[in-house]
């Protein structure tokens, strides 16, 4: 098994998006939730990324979310990142809080909704070339709830019409990323419901048109290390939403519910030549706070995955590879377990200190008292959160 001082230089280069609206307020289908601190602008959900990365130096851009995000000037957006240590990154589209939506945007019949989301995206583009993003990433809510309810094939057709003059708009420097979600809200049927369905409509886009993963985004007991292989096998995973869940969608902190599974994906990117500045595959969280202070639990977050990257960085390849060529199968499983099991986190605390970083991030960014500070100083206007 490799040495963590063999290892380091790689975990130098991971860099992990954090997405604006995991600062904002959110709660379950029930209830959303307000917590004093909560950002109500753009502005100061980047200032709390800001801190995040600040403790890490794991998360360097931002991803917004337009409308949620939405402002006059987003050159002074841009300069505001910079002038707090990050950089804007991935521009999401909504196209779920509309009432004109509530049959579909992408693969709506109407041709009138369907160019009002279409329109909607042709912003988005707008708004990267302002802000200088590679990234267009697109999550449909659309899908039907009942047998009957809409023409599955028909809903297709529709969704490659549209994704097609969305992708003809993207500059020459820029990706389409669709992501894939198996259900919810729309529980007969979603359009885009796996990976084999977001791998289709991308391919018959063109190259800069890729899949993205959203951990929670799958059916119970499915192997995601095998869709992660697969993608990269052919060429078309774009990014990662990480993320975790008990029972469904639930995103959580990434690694809460299954810290194995999180160890075998990441295991699976790096076999597969997905890490790295260099790879194409972008690394994002895509989770909502709904309990624990927001900036500590993308901090937490973000160190659960580079602990995980760690592990699996430390896997013998060369002996692996031996092991299941020779069909030694207790050997090979022993060789991935050795990895898994390894503690790093004493090393991971040691090189944080030899770059200028605290040991524990956790634990610094509690004692700075920017938490407190922001409970006090964000005292009326509306915080930010779903739909804001």
């Amino acid at each position: 098994m490799a040495q963590f001082t063999q290892i380091a230089e790689l975990l130098a280069q991971q860099a992990i998006e954090l997405p604006s609206w995991a600062f904002g307020n959110s709660g379950t289908r029930f209830k959303v939730f307000g917590t004093p601190g909560t950002p109500r602008t753009p502005q100061e959900k980047i200032a709390d990324a800001a801190q995040v990365n600040k403790y890490t130096a794991l998360s360097p851009t931002v991803a917004l979310h337009i409308p949620w995000d939405k402002v006059d000037d987003y050159a002074a957006l841009g300069a505001f990142a910079t002038d707090h240590g990050v950089a804007l990154g991935t521009i999401n589209s909504n196209t779920f809080q509309d009432d004109d939506y509530k049959f579909g945007s992408l693969t709506h019949v109407d041709p009138a909704v369907r160019q009002k989301a279409i329109d909607h995206h042709f912003e988005c583009i707008d708004i990267m070339h302002a802000t200088g993003s590679r990234d267009l990433k697109i999550w449909l809510a659309d899908g039907t709830n009942y047998p009957g309810q809409g023409d599955i094939r028909g809903r297709q057709d529709r969704l490659a019409d549209s994704l097609a003059k969305i992708y003809a708009r993207i500059g020459e420097s820029q990706r389409l990323v669709l992501e894939y979600k198996f259900f919810e809200p729309a529980f007969y049927h979603t359009d885009v419901p796996d990976w084999g369905t977001s791998y289709a409509q991308v391919s018959a886009l063109g190259e800069r048109a890729l899949v993205c993963l959203d951990t929670g985004h799958h059916a119970p007991g499915t192997n995601i290390e095998f869709i992660v292989a697969q993608l990269l096998r052919l060429g078309k995973l774009g990014s990662f939403d990480f993320n975790s869940r008990f029972y469904a969608d639930d995103d959580l902190i990434v690694g809460a519910a299954d810290p194995f599974q999180l160890f075998r994906i990441l295991y699976e990117v790096i076999r597969g030549g997905g890490f790295g500045p260099d790879s194409g595959v972008a690394f994002m969280l895509d989770q909502c706070h709904n309990v624990e202070d927001k900036i500590p639990g993308q901090i937490r977050s973000v160190l659960n995955v580079q602990e995980m990257t760690a592990r699996a960085l430390l896997v013998d390849g060369a002996a692996l590879k031996a092991a299941q060529d020779a069909g030694d199968v207790l050997g090979a499983n022993g060789i991935l377990m050795d990895a898994f099991y390894t503690d790093v986190r004493g090393d991971l605390a040691a090189w944080r200190e030899s770059r200028g970083l605290a040991g524990d991030p956790m634990a610094a960014y509690a004692a700075s008292g920017y938490q407190a500070g922001i409970a006090a100083d964000r005292v009326g206007g509306v915080q930010a959160g779903w739909g804001a």
